[in-house]
């Protein structure tokens, strides 16, 4: 088990140590895993209604994340997983109550419901009047069964933010009681877990799933779920987790609703993002106006990898509510209801019609094709070379221009030499991300500059190679010998210039010192590019730029080798 921890005991109070010490506003009780508010005073002079909330550590940013004006009072942490103690949850209570009362917002789970419960009536017997609310929003447990009830998950974060914006409007405790009741009642939660978490204290992940499983309707301590099931597009699944929560909710076709997008703990933003789409047109397709949507880690089981998807009907008051402000450093700044925006229009100018057009070249069209396809082809090796020494996507990033470039090839085929080459610098920018897609459009257009020159054969090509690899080396800030895809290049252009008029054995040279170029960077560690961060250990492996220049410039050689002789 790998963990940024120093001792497994410590890892509370050592997040509790780093959160105050990090977030403003914040402080805690001494000797106590409680969070409060740092104008706790002014707060309780004010005659507003406290909120109390907490549980087991493990769920960050929740329940400390939520400590602030419009939202939380104070949040009580308990070990990582198990309920806080009754003595803590009173400490909370005690600390923060004053005449206007404190809302206890709970989870609904055995071990919180007692301890907080436990806490509250003692502090009623000590004249603090207490309200509790328990949360039990999670959808996925059928109500009336044998086990222990609907979880409190997710959704409780939404409980959070429109009871502490009743209670910093100064609303009174019924209220601001029967609005979080109302809010609980009303929200309905489902996760779905790809892997489980690790508890420190365990140092291993609590249960074990096949890279195709996952599971569906799993809580946030890291018990499985209620039904296991195969891998799935994320469209499919987040169908799956939004009908059971419109249909358990009674959400209808033309309700308002507010979404809540969870990230279990590990889930890439990447794959959040594409979470939310998929949120926003379930929603769509069943009919509601989702009035805003939030997209982020709310409430989390430690690295877990998966999501949980809340939704509840609004109204103008509850909206108000989620809308209000609040300094709760987890809590999104701002929300928007969940359409998509008009994609803004450019004018459209097309690269090849600057310069001549000249008359159409079908050998170089074809040659291109070659090279296309010979990327496609060698694209695995190409990656797996990357892999080596860099970030293990040039062969796809590759093999995706050169897709694009076969998908409009046969728009290449009226065009002059200078056209073509401005049409495919063009394509490669667009599709081949990374340096690699700069660097070989720059090269594509300084070659284009040469074809337009009354010449051909070795000459031409040769001369273009090596504006080409001129235009790539003042871009890229590399030179010969900084085991880039110069090393193939340059030595390449230099053969083909002065191969002579055989065009066979023009390009076979220029294959030959690609090849040697290529080979040679094995035993040099790199200047530029990622792999000049490895030092050494790229030593031995050939640099997979270099590599791709002697897969295309092969297949071109092929061709025009063939065709000009």
């Amino acid at each position: 088990m790998k963990k940024l921890i120093n001792d497994v005991g410590a890892v509370v109070d050592d997040m509790i140590d780093g959160l105050i010490r990090s977030v403003d506003g914040l402080s805690r009780i001494e000797g106590e895993r409680v969070i409060v508010r740092r104008d706790l005073e002014a707060v309780r002079s004010a005659g507003q209604v406290a909120l109390v909330s907490g549980g087991g550590s493990g769920h960050e940013p929740a329940h400390a994340g939520y400590v602030g004006a419009g939202m939380l009072t104070a949040a009580v942490c308990g070990d990582v997983f198990t309920s806080p103690s009754t003595d803590a949850v009173l400490a909370a209570i005690r600390a923060v109550g004053g005449p206007a009362g404190v809302l206890l917002i709970v989870k609904s789970y055995t071990g919180d419901r007692l301890n907080f419960g436990l806490a509250a009536e003692i502090a009623r017997s000590e004249g603090i009047p207490v309200e509790m609310v328990v949360v039990a929003d999670d959808v996925s447990l059928a109500t009336g069964t044998s086990n222990a009830g609907r979880r409190g998950i997710a959704g409780t974060v939404l409980v959070h933010k429109v009871a502490g914006a009743a209670a910093a409007a100064g609303l009174p405790l019924d209220r601001v009681a029967a609005l979080a009741r109302r809010v609980g009642d009303g929200v309905g939660s489902m996760g779905v877990g790809l892997t489980a978490c690790t508890v420190p204290a365990a140092g291993r992940p609590s249960f074990s799933l096949a890279d195709d499983e996952i599971e569906f309707g799993l809580g946030i301590h890291g018990e499985a779920g209620v039904r296991r099931d195969r891998m799935q597009p994320v469209g499919a699944l987040v169908s799956t987790v939004a009908e059971r929560i419109f249909e358990d909710r009674g959400l209808l076709a033309g309700d308002r609703a507010v979404l809540l997008v969870n990230n279990l703990g590990a889930t890439p933003a990447m794959e959040m993002a594409i979470v939310a789409g998929e949120a926003a047109r379930a929603a769509e397709a069943r009919g509601l106006c989702v009035e805003r949507m939030w997209t982020g880690a709310f409430l989390t089981a430690l690295d877990m990898a998966g999501f949980s998807l809340s939704a509840l009907a609004v109204d103008d008051e509850l909206l108000g509510y989620l809308d209000a402000p609040t300094t709760a450093s987890a809590w999104p700044t701002s929300a928007a209801p969940a359409k998509i925006a008009p994609a803004v229009a450019v004018a459209a100018r097309t690269d090849e019609a600057v310069g001549g057009a000249g008359e159409p070249d079908l050998t170089l069209v074809s040659a291109i094709e070659a090279a296309a396809r010979a990327l496609i082809a060698d694209e695995a090796r190409l990656t797996a070379l990357d892999q080596a020494v860099g970030d293990g996507d040039l062969g796809l990033n590759l093999a995706r221009g050169a897709e694009a470039v076969l998908a409009e090839i046969d728009g290449y085929r009226a065009l002059g030499r200078s056209a073509v080459l401005r049409r495919l610098s063009a394509t490669v920018r667009k599709t081949v991300g990374g340096t690699s897609g700069a660097l070989y459009a720059v090269g594509l257009m300084r070659a284009a500059a040469v074809a337009e020159k009354p010449v051909a054969g070795n000459a031409l090509w040769g001369e273009a190679l090596a504006a080409a690899a001129e235009a790539i080396s003042r871009l890229g800030d590399a030179r010969i010998g900084d085991r880039t895809m110069l090393d193939a290049l340059l030595p390449a252009a230099e053969a083909l210039a002065s191969a002579g008029a055989d065009p066979r054995a023009g390009y076979a040279a220029a294959v030959k010192a690609a090849a040697s170029g290529a080979a040679a960077t094995a035993a040099v560690t790199s200047r530029r590019g990622r792999s000049s961060y490895l030092g050494e250990r790229a030593v031995g492996h050939p640099d997979p730029g270099a590599e791709a220049v002697v897969v295309w410039l092969t297949a071109i050689g092929q061709v025009l080798g063939e065709e000009d002789a």
